[in-house]
């Protein structure tokens, strides 16, 4: 009778879970159609809600404006944030999910996990991830009239999103004090990596529906961008476009991307691209490298040194002063002798680097040799024979400019 009474008990419970699981798929599309409705309502409250806030109206009040968008919005994630767990996460566990809803599941866990660890970061990037995750809702389903109404609510609240990621990655790198990370190295990978990001979800969005008159100073700039979308990219190509967001970011996020935190990155790629010349053995590729490092210099010193207010010394102010009055005087050669604008103009980068190098830690010993054997080239430095002998030993003896 026990035996019996197991064995009845054990098929009940499988009838059970069977009636369990069946339940379970015919309930999902209910709460995913409840969800749906609640979304799109949320939505629909968000937007007016924006579209108020935005109205340039003395009639209004701002501040009450603002709040009633502030409420609207967090609601509307709310909802967001319910669809993920009510109905993809059981459409996954019961396999009943389509890719983008895997897709979308893996990427909610690989936000939350920063909540422990990076919570300031977490806080933006699910904002973030619920709102682009309901954005291509809403492209899949191919709503036209949605769609053009939502694009200014999701354009103006991912610029904030962005910025404010932003803003806490230029906080981290700026703390001096950071003794668990003395070297940034992940830091600057994530600015990159976010950089790129705006780029392509929302820069190239703006573009398309002409968001902004000012985005029209921006087009030749994401052109050399898109560049570096086609086929594999090597480490110099890496470095190249890495130089092209920070100087697309210079004209988009000059306060959450300061100067001074923008400076670190132009340095940290100069670092990467004395390394890569460096230690580059094959001459054609090592030319190449070589060009890249001196666009990237000119970049740093023309693009963000020109314009930097504040300097750590007098001495260092002075010094770029009287770099930036060489370059103006060789930018005079451009429209007469190009290409000795263009060597005069490479002498004078080598030169300045050349000077940085010297003070600093690291051995570029194999880089100062390949600059000198380029001033050499180009008649800037005079080369002294490199060793003579003297009682059967081989002495070096230094080039002198």
């Amino acid at each position: 009778m026990e035996e019996r009474s197991l064995r009845i008990t054990g098929a009940d419970k499988t009838f059970f879970n069977k009636i369990t699981n069946t339940l379970t798929r015919i309930l999902i599309p209910t709460r995913i159609g409840i969800n749906g409705m609640l979304i799109s309502m949320k939505r629909n409250n968000v937007m007016k809600a924006f579209e108020n806030y935005i109205i340039d109206n003395e009639n209004y009040n701002k501040e009450e404006l603002e709040k009633k968008y502030d409420v609207a919005y967090e609601a509307y994630l709310g909802a967001l944030d319910k669809y993920v767990m009510d109905s993809i996460y059981k459409k996954v566990k019961n396999n009943t999910a389509s890719e983008f809803e895997k897709n979308a599941l893996s990427k909610y866990y690989e936000v939350t996990s920063l909540k422990e660890s990076e919570y300031i970061e977490y806080k933006y990037r699910k904002q973030k991830y619920l709102i682009e995750l309901d954005y291509e809702g809403i492209r899949i389903e191919n709503k036209e009239k949605l769609v053009e109404r939502y694009y200014k609510f999701y354009v103006s609240k991912m610029d904030s999103l962005y910025k404010a990621i932003l803003k806490n990655y230029s906080i981290k790198v700026a703390d001096n004090t950071n003794a668990y990370d003395t070297s940034k190295e992940w830091i600057y990978t994530k600015i990159f990596y976010t950089l790129e990001e705006y780029i392509q979800n929302i820069l190239s969005l703006k573009i398309e529906i002409n968001y902004d008159d000012n985005i029209k100073n921006i087009v030749s700039e994401y052109e050399k961008y898109e560049a570096y979308e086609v086929g594999k990219l090597d480490t110099r190509d890496n470095i190249e476009k890495n130089m092209v967001l920070l100087g697309i970011s210079r004209k988009l996020f000059t306060h959450s991307l300061p100067l001074i935190v923008a400076e670190q990155c132009y340095e940290k790629l100069l670092k990467d691209a004395r390394t890569l010349v460096q230690d580059t053995k094959i001459a054609g590729k090592r030319e190449r490298a070589y060009s890249m490092l001196i666009n990237l210099i000119e970049d740093y010193n023309i693009k963000l040194l020109s314009t930097k207010v504040y300097w750590d010394t007098q001495k260092a102010r002075e010094e770029y002063k009287a770099f930036w009055n060489q370059y103006k005087a060789i930018t005079q050669l451009k429209e007469t002798d190009f290409i000795e604008y263009i060597k005069q103009k490479e002498i004078l980068f080598i030169k300045n680097d050349i000077k940085k190098l010297k003070t600093g830690k690291t051995d570029y010993s194999k880089l100062l040799t390949y600059y000198k054997r380029k001033l050499v080239d180009y008649g800037a430095m005079k080369q002294i024979k490199n060793s003579f002998q003297s009682k059967g030993k081989y002495i070096k003896v230094k080039e002198v400019a």
